[in-house]
């Protein structure tokens, strides 16, 4: 027989998951970060359930009617051993991980049988905790006991919220409840007894069991956690035995569901250092850890005879054994390693499939009687608990991304980059203004200075010439009048001028000259200080041009901040993309049951519509079949909005099944999905009807219908006009499907479908991205196929995504990190190298390159093989490799 090592096997459990971390178990907790792939850890550490046996003290009627006869039961706590007497003489021995005596505190069985789970919960781990045992040994005192008298009475449940609460932060952390009991193969809730069937959903990827229609409450304080499980007690269902005055009749379920974030994993986002690029780089989504404890108190298994049941009672005692007895066979399975566990025998089994044989840490207490009247079921107890120590668990860390804590807080620094942006810009701008008014006031103020004092001192000069030109004739006035009396008086002689006249007239011109040479000197003065002043505009002139190429440089920035902001809305739209597909089916699943007759079909649509919030879900069949497909089709032309929209998704549900598709086209659906792309505005109609389109385009008969009605046309348009993704991928996929046909594509050419497809890689999203390159990988294998029959659609002979400009996108893409993009921009390049007279485009493209990379390193081993063939078979591409010296 297996056995523990002692006492701190528990303990050194946890420790076993880290083996190279050498510290306290609460250190272990805070410093663990574990390894992520995908949205769980990948490497999982075996860990065998725990038992501990606990016995209960004599009661006052066993202490009077077994007063004669000793106990049957002798504990060994020490050697962690039991003995169960069969008579006087003779014992059989048991060992288990802990053995309590009826003097253990309640502390120390939380301290050996919980606290190490609690602990790996609080680590990312799921964990286990339950109690089995004869009715009235003691399960709901080990487990619920409130303890609001005596503080030292505290159960399992309570001890365990109290070192969650003590341990985890409620700034970033939260902890949530839901408790619940298995009453008659029914789970009810608790703590909402009108919610009495709650059914049981199991992940068909993990396995995982999750019941999603129980109450979920979040606990703050352990004040709030005594009155839940105080309301959760006064509803469970309990009833007087022999065995028990208050029996619990029903399996008690508590899920404690524990979520921690890992402290240290996205720093990179609340760094001040002003490089926003840098931030966006290397920004990584906080991690998450969940871990999950369930702490189940089974109802006590119980002999008809000794109990006394008889009525209901009886009906609810066989549903607890019977229950138990499907545990008990799928822990003898697991025991024995058998093939086939019968986990779906009961709903018991199914809800702790987790819990035994499945990846969570399990601490099992088994409580028995000293009475020697009930060693039978004492006997029974103690083999479920030596059967449950075999069981081996595979312990995993629960460990995932926080995309929506990492999404708030990308809107938060989007917002603070978006703030700060049109600060510096305003300030900027503010700036780039200021300079260029004090440029232009220096400027007006020196050429106003320039203007007064050019204007003052040819006033000044004008005035002293003016004045020396008047001393000069008054002069020469009065010379004359001199000349003509000394003529008259020397009676006829001729006047002439005395030579000091003329010395002084000399003087005076010698004095006009120097002070008009001095003018001109000022006037060339005021001319350098206005060339200054232009050498000065011209330099304000060379700072508002610094200025201005300043001001283009910031709009660069500009430019390159909204391309981040791109990169960031195309992080959150992938980051949403699980929230978006599971709406759609929402919308699927979601259609409003039938109301009223057929001859009032607009008022029934809309009360299903509002029968739908309600959370009536309708079979689409089943509507089908009621309504009728004519009249499903006429509600696509009617004049509510809603109408439409919920008509439209009815058409497309249908047409996801290939049965229906051509009853849809021969009654005219075609045609109506092809107007409402053409008459409607509405962004979900458009989505739906292209979705719907993109269906019926599977099937090769119908794309001719497509392409005889203008669907290329309507399609391109709607790809033109919308900006949401998934209408974009919607639309892409018909034109992809369309693409697939020989016979369309000279006109789907000529229609503007390849251009459509191009115009959609605007849009980042990789599903947009994937349905593209799906439509030129199956535009391209048309053409290779009609290349080798020797029908050339063009003139030249090259492809159609050459001529239309194809190329460039496809070689980028060619190594795209997305497998669904990179797969058929693969296939599409083999597929046009085909064609020889291609060659030389594709080399001058860089396509080249690409297929030889494709040929060695591709993952897929026929398009590896289809490269190579090719790059071997094209005389063109061999000279290029010969003149490149690539060895091939």
């Amino acid at each position: 027989m297996a056995t523990s090592q002692g006492g701190n096997s528990y303990r050194n459990a946890r420790t076993s998951l880290k083996p190279h971390v050498k510290s306290k178990p609460s250190q272990q907790r805070r410093n663990s970060t574990g390894s992520v792939n995908g949205k769980e850890h990948a490497a999982a550490v075996p860990g065998r359930v725990r038992v501990a046996v606990r016995l209960r003290p004599r009661n006052a009627e066993e202490s009077v009617a077994d007063a004669d006869f000793a106990d049957c039961v002798e504990l060994q706590p020490e050697l962690k051993r039991l003995k169960l007497r069969k008579n006087n003489w003779d014992a059989d021995t048991y060992e288990f991980d802990e053995v309590l005596t009826e003097f253990s505190s309640q502390k120390r069985v939380y301290e050996v049988v919980a606290r190490p789970v609690v602990e790996s919960v609080l680590d990312g781990y799921n964990g286990t905790i339950m109690a089995y045992g004869q009715t009235g040994t003691g399960k709901t005192y080990t487990l619920g006991r409130l303890g609001e008298e005596d503080n030292a009475a505290r159960g399992i449940m309570v001890r365990a919220m109290e070192d969650i609460l003590a341990d985890v932060s409620l700034d970033t952390d939260s902890v949530s409840v839901s408790y619940l009991q298995l009453y008659m193969e029914t789970i009810q809730d608790l703590l909402d007894p009108a919610n009495d069937n709650i059914t049981i959903v199991e992940d068909p990827k993990t396995g995982d069991v999750s019941l999603p229609g129980a109450s979920l409450v979040d606990i703050r304080d352990k004040q709030s956690f005594v009155e839940l499980l105080r309301l959760g007690e006064a509803h469970r269902f309990a009833a007087n035995t022999k065995l028990n005055t208050e029996s619990s009749r029903s399996h008690a379920i508590l899920m404690v569901h524990v979520k921690r974030s890992v402290k240290g994993r996205d720093a990179a986002l609340s760094s001040e250092n002003g490089n926003h690029s840098h931030v966006v780089k290397s920004i990584k989504p906080p991690l998450v850890r969940k871990g999950k404890l369930v702490v189940v108190d089974l109802a006590g298994s119980e002999r008809i005879d000794k109990s006394g049941s008889e009525g209901h009672t009886l009906e609810e005692a066989k549903s607890i054994n019977l229950s138990l007895s499907a545990l008990g066979k799928c822990i003898n399975a697991l025991a024995e390693n058998s093939a086939h566990v019968p986990f779906r025998d009961s709903k018991l089994t199914r809800l702790l499939r987790d819990s035994f044989g499945g990846t969570a840490r399990t601490s099992l207490v088994i409580t028995i009687g000293p009475s020697p009247r009930h060693r039978g079921e004492t006997a029974s107890t103690i083999m479920f608990g030596q059967r449950a120590m075999k069981v081996e668990n595979m312990v995993k860390l629960k460990e995932e991304f926080d995309y929506k804590s990492l999404s708030r807080r990308l809107d938060i620094e989007l917002d603070k980059l978006i703030v700060e942006h049109e600060r510096q810009q305003k300030t900027f701008e503010d700036e780039i203004e200021r300079l260029a008014t004090e440029a232009q006031h220096r400027i007006s103020e020196a050429e106003r200075n320039y203007v007064d004092s050019l204007e003052k001192e040819r006033s000044k000069y004008q005035k002293d010439y003016m004045e020396s030109i008047k001393k000069l004739e008054e002069q020469f006035v009065m010379n004359q009048r001199k000349n003509e009396e000394s003529h008259m008086k020397s009676s006829g002689e001729i006047p002439r001028v005395s030579a000091e006249e003329l010395a002084d007239l000399k003087k005076m011109l010698q004095k006009e000259t120097h002070l008009r040479k001095a003018a001109e000197g000022e006037v060339n003065n005021l001319k350098n200080q206005v060339a200054e002043l232009k050498k000065s505009e011209a330099s304000g002139k060379s700072e508002i041009l610094k200025l201005h190429n300043m001001l283009e440089d910031k709009e660069g920035q500009k430019e390159k901040l909204e391309g981040e902001i791109a990169i960031l809305q195309s992080q959150l739209l992938q980051l949403n993309l699980q929230a978006d597909e599971t709406r759609r089916q929402l919308d699927r699943d979601g259609l409003e049951k039938e109301m009223g007759g057929l001859n009032s079909l607009t008022s029934q649509v809309k009360h299903q519509q509002q029968a739908s919030g309600n959370g009536e879900k309708p079979s689409i069949a089943k509507l089908f079949e009621q309504v009728g497909l004519q009249k499903i089709l006429s509600l696509l032309e009617a004049e509510d909005a809603d109408v439409r929209i919920h008509a439209v998704k009815v058409v497309a549900n249908l047409a996801a099944e290939e049965t229906n598709q051509g009853k849809i086209v021969e009654a005219g659906g075609l045609t109506s999905l092809l107007n409402l792309l053409k008459s409607s505005h509405d962004e979900t109609i458009h989505r739906v009807a292209a979705g719907a389109i993109a269906n019926l385009a599977m099937n090769e008969t119908n794309q001719e219908l497509i392409m005889a009605q203008g669907g290329i046309s309507l399609l391109s348009m709607t790809a033109a006009n919308a900006e949401d993704p998934q209408t974009l991928r919607m639309v892409a996929g018909a034109i992809a499907n369309l693409c697939g046909n020989d016979k369309l594509q000279t006109k789907l050419r000529s229609e503007g479908g390849i251009k459509a497809l191009l115009g959609m890689v605007r849009c980042r999203h990789p599903d947009v991205h994937a349905q593209v390159a799906r439509g030129i990988a199956n535009f391209a294998k048309c053409e290779s196929r009609a290349s080798s029959q020797g029908n050339l659609w063009t003139k030249s002979g090259r492809s159609f995504l050459i001529e239309d400009g194809a190329l460039p996108w496809i070689v980028q893409n060619a190594n795209n990190e997305a497998a669904s993009v990179r797969r058929h921009i693969e296939l599409a390049l083999c597929h046009l190298a085909q064609h020889e007279i291609n060659a030389r485009d594709m080399i001058s493209g860089g396509a080249l390159w690409e297929l030889v990379r494709i040929s060695r390193d591709c993952s897929r081993e026929d398009i590896k093989t289809l490269a190579h063939r090719t790059l071997v078979s094209s005389p063109t591409f061999q000279a290029e490799m010969r003149r490149l010296r690539v060895n091939y």
